[in-house]
C-alpha cells in the first residue's frame, strides 16, 4: 500500500537519544551497546508508522575503520551508520541542506532532527529544519504510544443502562423474589 505524501522527514541522532533517555541508557549499561539500538529501533518503528514520518536513524562509525552502512527496517524506518571519520552531526546537516531544497518544491512538508546537541539544534535550524531535545523527543513518543494504545483498546461497554443488570445474579434472584412477596 504506497503512502501518502509523508508530512515530515524525522533525522534522529542515535547515540544522542540512547544517551538522553534513561531506558535506553540502563539497556546499554546492562545488556550493550547493540541492544540500545534496537530497542532505539523498535520504539521508532512504531512512533515513524503512526506518525507517518520518514524515519533515519543516525549512527557514528567515527572510531570505527567501516564504511557507511545504511538498513531499511521498514518503508518509513532506516538506520544509517557514517562512515569512518565522519559524525552523526555532519551526516544530518547534509541532509537537511539537501532536503531544504524537497521543502521548497513541497516535496516534503517539514524536517525534524533529534538530537539534544546545543551546536546542532543551531545548525539545523539555520537550514529550516525543527529542532527536538532528546527530552521533548521522547515525551512525544511516549504520548504518541499512549495514545495509541487508548485508541485501539476495546471498550468496554455497559450490558444494559439499568442499575439491577450491574450487580450478581444472585442479589437479583433475591430482588425478585422480594418483589413478588414470595419470600
Amino acid at each position: 500500500m504506497p503512502y501518502p505524501l509523508p508530512q515530515a522527514v524525522l533525522l534522529v541522532d542515535g547515540y544522542n537519544i540512547i544517551g538522553a533517555w534513561s531506558c535506553l541508557k540502563k539497556t546499554r549499561d546492562t545488556a550493550g551497546l547493540e541492544a540500545a539500538r534496537w530497542e532505539l529501533v523498535e520504539t521508532l518503528t512504531s512512533y515513524t508508522a503512526f506518525q507517518g514520518y520518514i524515519t533515519q536513524i543516525v549512527f557514528d562509525a567515527q572510531y570505527q575503520n567501516t564504511s557507511s552502512n545504511k538498513e531499511v527496517v521498514t518503508e518509513l524506518l532506516s538506520v544509517y551508520y557514517t562512515d569512518f571519520g565522519q559524525t552523526a552531526d555532519t551526516y544530518i546537516e547534509k541532509s537537511c541542506a539537501s532536503l531544504r531544497l524537497q521543502i521548497a518544491k513541497s516535496e516534503i512538508s517539514r524536517v525534524i532532527v533529534a538530537t539534544s546537541d546545543r551546536l546542532q539544534q543551531l545548525m539545523v535550524q539555520g537550514y529550516g529544519a525543527e529542532w527536538l531535545s532528546a527530552h521533548q523527543f521522547c515525551y512525544q513518543v511516549e504520548a504518541t504510544v499512549s495514545r495509541t494504545r487508548y485508541n485501539y483498546q476495546p471498550k468496554k461497554q455497559a450490558k444494559s443502562r439499568f442499575l439491577a443488570n450491574s450487580i450478581d445474579p444472585k442479589a437479583r434472584q433475591r430482588l425478585a423474589e422480594l418483589r413478588m412477596g414470595l419470600k
